[in-house]
């Protein structure tokens, strides 16, 4: 369990570790669920958008598009956590 301070602004910072634990980087959101006595649920949150937001992420500037088999390589090495 972990023990956060109130600011005199009402703000609580979350630290490091806890952040790391969340999937949470600098820039992005978490959200922040009520529950029954005086509890909450913090969650990051997660993208919303549309598939169409998607179209052309792998399309490089200037050159022709990947083929399936560089696709394919790409998703491989990102699986395996590698860059």
């Amino acid at each position: 369990m972990s023990t956060l301070t109130v600011t005199a602004k009402g703000q609580v910072t979350l630290r490091k570790d806890i952040l790391k634990h969340l999937g949470v980087h600098p820039g992005e959101k978490i959200t922040v669920d009520k529950l029954p006595n005086g509890r909450i649920e913090v969650k990051a949150a997660r993208p919303t958008g549309k598939i169409s937001d998607a179209f052309g992420f792998l399309k490089r500037k200037g050159g022709p598009s990947l083929t399936i088999e560089e696709i394919n390589k790409i998703a491989a090495h990102g699986w395996a956590g590698k860059r």
